[in-house]
């Protein structure tokens, strides 16, 4: 059947008002069979921005510069490397990711032979999205310090760490070795196709190398687009505070942070905390 002129060539489907409420593609219409031009541009355009993500690295001298004025450090972060030597052999041997190279251990050794005890570590790792790392670390952690000096209890905190070519785990061993109660490592997140910058948090109590993820708590998707710094700064400080109190954390620690009712104690008056023990 011949197409007639008067028709629109691209048909817009009545779903596309919901883009207004996230990024997920949906409702993109059609022209003819296929996506329309402006659809089908955006999605490579998308697409390329999480290979970049990917693959692009972390300006770690930006980044600790950044970190040092933002934060008014003393001293500027620790740089430390994991056993993957380049983004290639990161990308084929995750369990390099996991583990401090010789050079850089022995550095942080040096660096902390005071063996003073601290409340938490910081460690903050390129992850897959050096982007979500580079735009959003400063942000979260000027929240998130803020909160712990404005608290009533005294938190110590171990020097702040920046890890190349790293993945979660590799945050046990670093803990561990700042003799640390808990360690945050904030990581960039694998990008998704409309998500190249999302930043992960993973809260572990008593890190040591080996755990397995049921020990960790996570907050993710900390980015403009996602979670706000703010909210996640307050989520991870209550979640930290109750992990201090329990001594541990992962499986056993229920975040319950967006329950709109707290349930009482009627006898006590006492109210149910957000986080509990199962």
């Amino acid at each position: 059947m011949a197409h007639d002129p008067s028709s629109p060539i691209v048909v817009e489907n009545p779903w596309e008002r919901l883009n207004a409420f996230t990024d997920a593609r949906i409702g993109l219409g059609r022209a003819g069979v296929s996506l329309p031009t402006s659809k089908l541009l955006a999605f490579q355009l998308a697409h390329a921005q999480a290979q970049d993500a990917v693959h692009c690295p972390l300006d770690v001298e930006a980044l600790s510069t950044e970190l040092t004025q933002a934060l008014d450090l003393s001293e500027a972060p620790l740089r430390l490397h994991s056993h993957a030597q380049d983004r290639a052999m990161y990308l084929q041997r995750p369990n390099y990711g996991r583990r401090l190279n010789d050079e850089t251990r022995e550095h942080l050794q040096k660096a902390t032979a005071s063996q003073q005890r601290y409340d938490l570590a910081i460690v903050v790792v390129d992850g897959l999205s050096a982007l979500a790392v580079q735009q959003n670390s400063a942000p979260f952690l000027g929240a998130l310090y803020q909160m712990l000096s404005s608290d009533a209890a005294d938190w110590q905190l171990a020097p702040l760490t920046l890890v190349e070519q790293g993945r979660v785990a590799i945050g046990d061993e670093i803990g561990a070795l700042l003799n640390a109660d808990a360690v945050l490592v904030m990581i960039g997140e694998r990008p998704g196709l409309s998500s190249p910058d999302s930043l992960g948090l993973y809260m572990t109590w008593a890190p040591e190398p080996g755990l397995k993820d049921d020990r960790r708590n996570c907050i993710s998707n900390v980015r403009p687009a996602g979670l706000q710094v703010e909210e996640a700064a307050r989520r991870f400080f209550l979640l930290l505070k109750e992990a201090r109190q329990l001594k541990l954390s992962g499986v056993k620690l229920k975040d319950r942070s967006e329950d709109d009712v707290l349930e009482g104690d009627s006898a006590s008056g006492s109210t149910r905390n957000f986080l509990v023990v199962d």
